[in-house]
Order: C-alpha cells, then structure tokens, then sequence
C-alpha cells in the first residue's frame, strides 16, 4: 500500500485482500496507514501458506525503500491503484 507514487509505503499481511484494502482506503482505523492516508494497493503477492506471506513480510520490512520502490515499479511503473483490477 502506498501514499501515493514514490509517496509513504506499507507493508502488511492479510487472509482477505479486498476487505483489508477497503480499509485502508476508507481509513478505518487509527494508525500509521491512517497518519499517512496509505490508501493505495500498488504491490501485492499471493501464497498459498500465511507462514510464507509472513516470512515475506519480514524480509520487505527489512528491505531499504529502493529495493521496495524498485519492487513495485518492476509491476507497476505507474503506481497504479490496484484496487480497481481487484474489484472487475
């Protein structure tokens, strides 16, 4: 999720894509994706085992904020809002 392009970045783990994004979108609870208005899916990976998402999830917390904007432009050059693409 992300602010906007080149904007804030966070990184989270879910079992229901489209209910955490409309979440965030609709900035439902207080914190730092609310602080920051994260509100834009621009990068997401799927897994069949949340122990792998959440071993992922670490490593990309880890990671410096180029590695993380090269990640999502390597998709998503344009930053796009993926939610739509969720929501045909």
């Amino acid at each position: 999720m992300a602010s906007q392009k080149n904007g804030t970045i966070y990184i989270g783990v879910t079992n229901d894509l489209i209910r955490r994004t409309c979440e965030h979108r609709e900035g439902q609870f207080a914190g730092f994706s609310q602080k920051y208005r994260v509100k834009h899916l621009v990068h997401y990976e799927q897994f069949q085992d949340i122990r792998d998402a959440i071993q992922r999830e670490k490593r990309l917390k880890k990671w410096n904020r180029a590695w993380k904007i090269e990640l999502i432009e390597t998709q998503n050059p344009d930053w796009r809002d993926l939610w739509f693409d969720l929501n045909r």
